[in-house]
């Protein structure tokens, strides 16, 4: 019996829909050196329409698209504000006309054109209705369209009871939610200029005139308090603007109440994560007031650098988003513990691209530099190993989901168990992968992958959910103790 027996394939799919489209901004010759021209021309032949041609067009468009979006009127209108600038000034357009502009100015975009793929399993925020042994589960997905840009989204499964598993229905227009500014606050502010070496004269004293916690507008009033002296200082503009573009990557979104969670989509919003914000791994925390909430960790890629980012939410309705800081953030692939242990916020690593590490959240903020924990040893996993989601907690240990990369670029699944009390001791290792691309899954965007970003524990065993070469979703099920009994003391 090989380590790949104990897994069970649901059967059950998640495919990528290329019917699961947004309305984004599109400016015509954007990126063109004619840019103002064609765009301020484009806005000039609007506006040689008559109202009766003006509104049929704009009919016609409604009608078409209308019942492939949320709420399209009012996006045609945000649309139109982010490009009134080119409207003469002396002209007042209708509100039809305004509209049309925006339609103009639109285009859809399909989040899972190419792939939808590296997913997370958490509880669901609503478990009512459910018959005995069954949990609802909430599935966080890498959607990736046109031009590989990834974004979040979300679909919702039925465990139980046994090995039954459902995919919910997926259908419905989407929404990228309405973003709101974030709270942000000074201890986070700080540690991630201490990151990028911003200490001055400058920092200091706005960190001193700064309250715990500060909207944007509190900043820019901390500004109108500092020293003169300091103001006039050849540095201080470009660390206001470097202290700035901090403030900027932190972000709320908001969904409506009754959009149902697999409509919401998480679209970069900042400079950081205008390329793809890729692999979040959540996990489902309960406080010491047994009060839930969740957490995610993602990678931020702006076409030339990475970073880890993370996603605080009580509902999965309302979203913060913020960078991470310290030597730890700095790769792909952070994985927050489900709680402290010992008093200590912990989380899974791999900061130097090829061993999974322990890292430890300090007074300041700072995700410090890890421990190594695993790496590379077997067959399988001789290029790299990273972890595949948050640890799980058995009463065994933290049982800990890996994806190692072998010959020919083929990523199998693994397992380690770490000291429940003592999480950088790693006391077991599954000696052989428990999944591996199989068959049709070998065959994707990017051939022979196997990786996930969390699995969870339900009755008795572990449901994984996994893409396949970067294209689709599959679940598999691994019953814990005989997972735990195949397992053996690290080499």
């Amino acid at each position: 019996m090989t380590s790949e027996d104990l897994t069970t394939r649901l059967g059950p799919t998640l495919s990528p829909d290329p019917r699961r489209v947004i309305i984004k901004l599109f400016v015509p010759g954007e990126d063109a050196a004619l840019t103002r021209t064609r765009a301020a021309a484009l806005i000039d032949r609007i506006m040689l329409l008559d109202h009766d041609q003006t509104t049929g067009m704009l009919q016609r468009t409604l009608q078409r698209f209308g019942g492939r979006h949320h709420d399209l009127e009012a996006t045609f209108a945000h649309h139109h504000d982010l490009v009134r600038h080119r409207v003469p000034r002396d002209v007042d357009l209708s509100l039809p006309a305004q509209l049309l502009v925006g339609a103009y100015f639109s285009h859809e975009y399909a989040v899972e054109a190419a792939a939808v793929c590296n997913p997370s399993m958490v509880p669901h925020p609503d478990q009512s209705g459910l018959r005995p042994g069954q949990l609802r589960t909430a599935i966080s997905l890498r959607q990736i369209g046109e031009g590989h840009l990834s974004s979040i989204g979300f679909a919702t499964v039925l465990l139980g009871p046994g090995s039954e598993l459902a995919i919910a229905d997926r259908s419905g227009t989407l929404s990228v939610g309405r973003r709101h500014p974030a709270h942000h606050r000074r201890d986070l502010l700080a540690a991630g200029l201490s990151d990028n070496a911003w200490d001055n004269e400058v920092t200091a004293s706005m960190l001193r005139l700064l309250p715990e916690r500060f909207e944007d507008d509190g900043f820019e009033y901390a500004i109108a308090q500092l020293p003169a002296d300091l103001l006039t200082r050849t540095t201080t503009q470009q660390t206001l603007e470097e202290m700035r573009r901090a403030t900027r990557s932190e972000y709320a979104v908001a969904f409506p109440t009754d959009l149902p969670l697999h409509r919401r989509v998480l679209w970069p919003a900042t400079p950081a994560e205008c390329n793809g914000m890729e692999d979040a791994r959540f996990v489902r925390i309960v406080d010491e007031g047994g009060r839930p909430s969740y957490r995610a960790t993602y990678t931020a890629y702006d076409g030339q650098h990475i970073r880890s980012h993370l996603i605080t939410s009580d509902d999965l309705r309302h979203f913060e988003i913020t960078p991470m800081r310290g030597p730890a953030a700095v790769n792909k692939g952070m994985a927050l513990f489900p709680r402290p242990v010992g008093g200590r916020s912990l989380a899974l690593c791999r900061s130097d691209g090829e061993t999974i590490g322990l890292t430890t959240l300090d007074r300041h903020n700072r995700w410090q530099r890890p421990v190594p924990l695993h790496t590379p040893c077997r067959d399988w996993e001789l290029i790299q190993v990273g972890n595949c989601g948050s640890p799980i907690e058995t009463s065994f240990g933290w049982l800990v989901l890996t994806h190692g990369v072998g010959p020919v670029r083929d990523y199998a699944i693994g397992a380690l168990l770490l000291d429940s009390h003592q999480p950088h001791r790693v006391i077991a290792e599954l000696p052989g992968p428990l999944l591996t691309a199989d068959g049709a899954e070998r065959e994707g965007y990017v051939p022979n992958v196997v990786y996930s970003c969390g699995g969870l524990l339900h009755d008795g065993a572990v449901w994984l959910p996994y893409g396949a070469s970067d294209t689709r979703v599959g679940f598999a099920r691994v019953p814990l103790d005989p997972l735990i009994k195949a397992m053996r003391r690290p080499r």
